[in-house]
């Protein structure tokens, strides 16, 4: 870990004007990946931006009928918080899929949209990685890549996003508030996250100097055909191979609504809406979840180790999709598959 300084921003204001001020500024809140990253010589931050107490941990209704949450409230408060259950508990599933118990009391809902890619290429500083170092080369284009991505990979990446909490904001349609030099502006969280082309050392759309105050959801909730279905390699503490959150609305077997993403099958949350549109007005059966999933997947293109995750994705479609039309969504406490 390099040497580097310390500052504690007073509010949003001073947070942004520090991170004006030094280019090689990093914030901080929870910490839960950018410590790793440090470890391991991956980020090394001129300065350390503590944003942990500024007052952006309210969760709370707005004007349209929604719900607001400050980027500091921790992961298991939101999880846990009763709106969240109650009104949108497809993103309190997704939450409770990742990580630990601990990691999840001590990240930020801000943190959790910028944390990194868990390829090992990238926290391997003695291999390429265009991410880590730009025009060095993707080492996992060859290598072991059974984890990597399968959609809107390009010749310089193939890493995918970890969150499963961004899984669910994108099927919600959630909105991300940010505050910079320029002011304050919101962007989709479809379009929070970047596809690699050629630049995959930005993650984000996030611009210089800005920082995320809140998160916003819109009033539809989904409260009663919805499920989060994670894929992962054991049944512990693990990123996913492939995650789906679905939600529906129905009138009787026929959907009025459909909502579809997908985690760690690309170097964003994958929303399609294509494969939604095709769904709203049929009969949920597995013929329409199946044709839905066949649009989803539409340019899924494997490397020599993740061919597998093809198929896999298709089949946790459609079984996702299958929970949230029985009003039967999977549960994080039991991890079998319902």
């Amino acid at each position: 870990m390099n040497n580097f300084d310390y500052s504690r921003a007073s509010d949003v204001a001073d947070a942004i004007r520090l991170l004006t001020a030094d280019p090689g500024a990093k914030l901080i809140a929870g910490g839960t990946n950018l410590i790793d990253l440090m470890k391991e010589n991956v980020e090394r931050p001129s300065r350390l931006i503590d944003i942990s107490r500024l007052p952006l941990r309210d969760i709370k209704g707005t004007a349209g009928g929604g719900l607001r949450i400050g980027a500091l409230v921790p992961n298991s408060d939101l999880a846990y918080h009763p709106l969240i259950e109650q009104r949108y508990p497809l993103l309190a599933s997704a939450i409770l899929a990742g990580a630990s118990a601990q990691l999840r009391n001590m990240a930020s809902v801000g943190g959790n949209l910028m944390q990194r890619t868990r390829c090992s290429y990238f926290y391997d500083t003695a291999t390429p990685c265009n991410k880590r170092s730009p025009g060095t080369g993707c080492s996992a284009l060859d290598g072991l890549n059974r984890n990597h991505a399968i959609l809107g990979t390009s010749k310089s990446c193939i890493a995918t996003n970890p969150s499963d909490m961004s899984v669910a904001l994108a099927a919600l349609g959630a909105l991300v508030h940010i505050a910079g030099p320029s002011g304050q502006r919101t962007i989709a969280l479809t379009d929070f996250h970047r596809l690699p082309d050629d630049k995959p050392h930005l993650d984000t759309n996030i611009g210089s100097g800005e920082i995320i105050t809140a998160i916003e959801l819109p009033p539809r909730g989904f409260t009663r055909n919805y499920s989060y279905l994670k894929i992962r390699d054991r049944l512990s503490y693990a990123f996913a191979l492939v995650s789906v959150a679905a939600a529906l609305e129905l009138e009787g077997n026929a959907i009025s609504e459909a909502r579809l993403a997908l985690g760690g099958v690309a170097h964003k949350p994958w929303r399609n809406l294509e494969a939604e549109a095709a769904l709203r007005g049929q009969a949920a059966t597995p013929d329409h979840f199946g044709h839905a999933a066949d649009l989803l997947l539409q340019g899924a293109t494997a490397r020599s180790h993740n061919e597998f995750k093809i198929e896999l994705s298709r089949r946790a479609i459609v079984r996702t999709l299958m929970q949230a039309a029985s009003a039967r969504p999977q549960s994080q406490a039991h991890k079998k598959i319902a």
